[in-house]
């Protein structure tokens, strides 16, 4: 968890974080020398790093949307099999002197057969020609960035590459023109003839590499949406708080959700400490899509709580920014669609498999008359 003096500042400039990018290049250095970035051995695990996503996005979800990617890449490189890669960046990425980006939005949605991958590899002599796109990557600073991105093959299993900036035909756009976590540097990357080598490989399967880092790329989201929700109950708390009676009439409700909300972070610490969404995945599918929810639930009920104040521009406009960090949280990838629809799919297979043993006998008798 991070010292509350280092994450004042996030509190005390989260609106200009949310409109703008003047203060985007500071935010990684920020955090690296609050240590958010430790890891095991450092005095940091994943669910330290949870918790302390959560703590950002207290604050401001567009900070804690780049410590997402962020931590997210030291992951792949804390699981990646390359020991000389994670020797090179790890470093550097703890101490905030680059900025880790995921770059794995496409290659979660090929993971899960919503999409094809959006960059093809041509082998050379050492290694690879690469061609193609990341349309949305958050975390590509300006100043220095390394990104992960799954490449196909057309003769063997996708490999998850490590890009960094300053690499001939590399090219970061200007910044997505977004509604809201501007200062997220969020853009996207061209790729044209960029050439890589084994030096470069997070691993040469991504096949097998993507279901093992997904518990932790989808734990570490899931902060964004805890952190957020208790913000706005805690906001909706304290507006509440004049009722008759030092009650509110929101009181059950607000009950209500921080309950589920507890239960959910509970789950969630649970299953990432037993390693049981490796062979469980459809249980974190389903606790992204509750606290997707609870989010909403709860923004809504500081709107309720607040009334008429929250539409004042002469009031803190906390409001204003968490309905649109709210609104942003069933769309990051995976979305609240994709998870639904892969949930149906896995549902539906299931179905499908206990049947049949049931439908056989009778097929049989049916043949033999």
């Amino acid at each position: 968890m991070l010292h509350e003096s280092h994450s004042a500042w996030f509190a005390e400039n989260a609106q200009a974080l949310d409109e703008d990018s003047t203060l985007a290049a500071e935010v990684v250095p920020r955090l690296a020398r609050a240590g958010a970035f430790a890891v095991d051995g450092q005095g940091g695990s994943l669910w330290d790093a949870v918790e302390s996503i959560a703590q950002v996005a207290g604050h401001s979800l567009t900070a804690a949307f780049a410590f997402w990617g962020h931590r997210a890449f030291i992951e792949y490189l804390l699981q990646s099999p390359n020991a000389a890669l994670r020797q090179r960046w790890l470093p550097v990425l703890i101490a905030g002197e680059h900025a880790g980006a995921t770059g794995l939005s496409n290659a979660m949605k090929y993971l899960g057969g919503i999409e094809s991958l959006g960059i093809q590899a041509t082998a050379r002599a050492g290694g690879w020609w690469l061609d193609g796109s990341v349309p949305w990557c958050t975390n590509l600073r300006p100043e220095g960035f390394v990104a992960a991105a799954v490449v196909a093959r057309s003769d063997a299993p996708p490999l998850v590459m490590a890009l960094p900036s300053g690499r001939a035909g590399l090219v970061r756009s200007a910044d997505l023109d977004l509604i809201a976590l501007r200062g997220s540097n969020t853009a996207s990357l061209a790729i044209t003839a960029v050439e890589v080598s084994p030096d470069d490989l997070l691993h040469d399967n991504a096949n097998a590499f993507l279901p093992r880092v997904r518990p932790a790329f989808l734990g570490l989201q899931c902060g964004l949406s805890i952190g957020l929700a208790r913000a706005a109950l805690a906001t909706a708390t304290k507006a509440a708080g004049g009722g008759r009676g030092g009650r509110s009439v929101l009181d059950e409700s607000l009950q209500s959700q921080r309950a589920r909300l507890d239960a959910s972070v509970a789950a969630l610490r649970e299953g990432l400490a037993s390693g049981s969404f490796l062979e469980q995945p459809a249980l974190l599918f389903q606790l992204r899509l509750d606290l997707a929810d609870t989010v909403q639930q709860a923004v809504q009920l500081e709107l309720q709580a607040s009334g008429g104040r929250a539409y004042h521009r002469d009031q803190a406009l906390s409001f204003a920014r968490h309905w649109r960090e709210a609104a942003f949280i069933p769309i990051v990838t995976p979305s609240v669609m994709q998870l639904r629809g892969e949930l149906a799919r896995r549902a539906q297979q299931q179905a499908d498999a206990a049947a049949t043993p049931a439908a056989l006998p009778q097929a049989l008798a049916a043949n033999a008359a």
